[in-house]
């Protein structure tokens, strides 16, 4: 599986950004995606997950509210918008994926078979 991630940047304390990640390489509905997320020094968290069929999400508390990971199994994408931006929620984002038949989400990264390579997201004081 092929994780490629788009979008991300710069904005100001308070903004919205959005990311995308295109899987390729198997049946995108039937993978299980998440978001991580890794600030210099830290430890890689997790953000959000989203099960195969979209039935199920969980996310971290540091941003529930604030961000929505949604999916589309027809262009294979799925997206993290992210709104009420602070600082500390600068990192490079990661899209990660397992496959699951089931709708229950891991939240350990240990549990992601797959990864991408990461999309800069900076957020100015």
């Amino acid at each position: 599986v092929r994780l490629v991630e788009s979008g991300g940047g710069f904005v100001q304390t308070g903004g919205s950004l959005g990311v995308s990640c295109r899987a390729s390489g198997r049946a995108f509905n039937k993978l299980t995606m998440g978001w991580f997320r890794q600030a210099p020094g830290k430890e890689r968290e997790f953000v959000a997950a989203i099960s195969r069929n979209a039935v199920a999400t969980d996310y971290a508390g540091s941003v529930k509210g604030r961000f929505t990971i949604s999916r589309n199994n027809t262009d294979n994408t799925t997206y993290l918008q992210m709104s009420s931006l602070k600082p500390e929620d600068t990192a490079v984002y990661y899209c990660a994926a397992y496959s699951w038949e089931g709708t229950y989400v891991y939240t350990g990264a240990d549990d992601y078979d797959y990864w991408g390579r990461g999309t800069q997201v900076t957020v100015s004081s």
